[in-house]
């Protein structure tokens, strides 16, 4: 397998990791019988491992000796009204103690008030007064784990009237006012846009470029209204042409990419990964069309909690 890890870095000093997925316990059996992960490196989600010293840590600490891992976390709350949860803080830094990640991301969004945990990724008004507000939160967490925080755009459903910047313009604000990473997950970017009728491309090319450390890649569906970012199918084309776009602005970072329902045999996957090599090498891009949902069975959009 063709790896570009060690190729190129942010500003930040981060590694271009090369090609990784995310890992997932329908996968351990594989991983553990095969010496070859056949990956360049994995992300972990980390609530999944805080507290957590039973298999999935020993499957953990065989893939860390072979790969290295960034851990990504879904709870960080880092939008909320509430005060920080140093709890959950200290039991993130405590796993990174342990796994030394070569980085730590969350998402740019609340997800719970008032101590209730709504396991979902839910968007902000994107004005001046959350700017301030989360940008404080961002250096106050990265003073506490002595290493910059990796901040994802989420995709989202709904938008504030309070509203006053784009999601890349509050982003940029926030790369400048805290010198943190970003994680441009190019599939909430293209689920996003749909949903509330942007340029795509826009907002890819309104980044700070030189701060973007990773880049997601996922396959959404299509509900008829809107698209849902339910990480249960293969990459569309127009995904791929967004994330070679970002590929060229970045000048080449890691990718990701995250597959958390209807999960295939791991071979599979790394197959499905293996396009992103293909896309970056300048092949046709496959017609792969959104996955449309055919009834009305419920479609979700949440974090993956082992």
């Amino acid at each position: 397998m063709q790896s570009l890890s060690g190729e190129g870095s942010s500003t930040l000093g981060l590694r271009n990791l090369g090609f990784g997925v995310g890992l997932r316990p329908q996968h351990f059996p594989y991983l553990m019988k095969n010496d070859d992960p056949l990956v360049d490196w994995f992300e972990i989600i980390s609530e999944n491992f805080m507290d957590n010293h039973g298999y999935a840590r020993h499957v953990l600490q065989h893939i860390r000796s072979k790969r290295p891992v960034v851990m990504h976390g879904v709870s960080m709350n880092i939008g909320s009204t509430d005060p920080l949860n140093w709890t959950y803080l200290h039991k993130l830094k405590e796993l990174a103690d342990v796994v030394q990640p070569e980085w730590i991301s969350d998402h740019l969004c609340w997800t719970g008030f008032a101590g209730v945990n709504t396991h979902d990724l839910l968007p902000l008004p994107l004005n001046e007064e959350s700017l301030m507000h989360v940008a404080g939160r961002v250096r106050e967490i990265q003073d506490f784990l002595r290493r910059p925080l990796i901040i994802e755009n989420p995709s989202t459903y709904l938008e504030f009237s309070q509203s006053e910047l784009s999601e890349w313009e509050f982003l940029a604000l926030l790369v400048e006012q805290t010198n943190c990473g970003l994680l441009l997950d190019v599939n909430n970017v293209y689920v996003s846009a749909h949903n509330h009728s942007f340029d795509a491309t826009e907002y890819v090319r309104g980044l700070p470029h030189q701060n973007i450390v990773q880049l997601h890649v996922a396959g959404p569906t299509d509900v008829g209204d809107c698209l849902i970012d339910t990480h249960d199918q293969p990459v569309p084309t127009d995904v791929w042409r967004l994330y070679k776009l970002a590929q060229e602005l970045t000048g080449g970072v890691a990718t990701l990419l995250e597959w958390d329902a209807n999960i295939p045999d791991y071979p599979e996957l790394v197959a499905e990964l293996d396009k992103a090599k293909a896309v970056l090498a300048g092949e046709a891009i496959q017609d792969v069309p959104i996955h449309r949902q055919s009834d009305d069975t419920p479609v979700l959009s949440t974090p993956v909690v082992f």
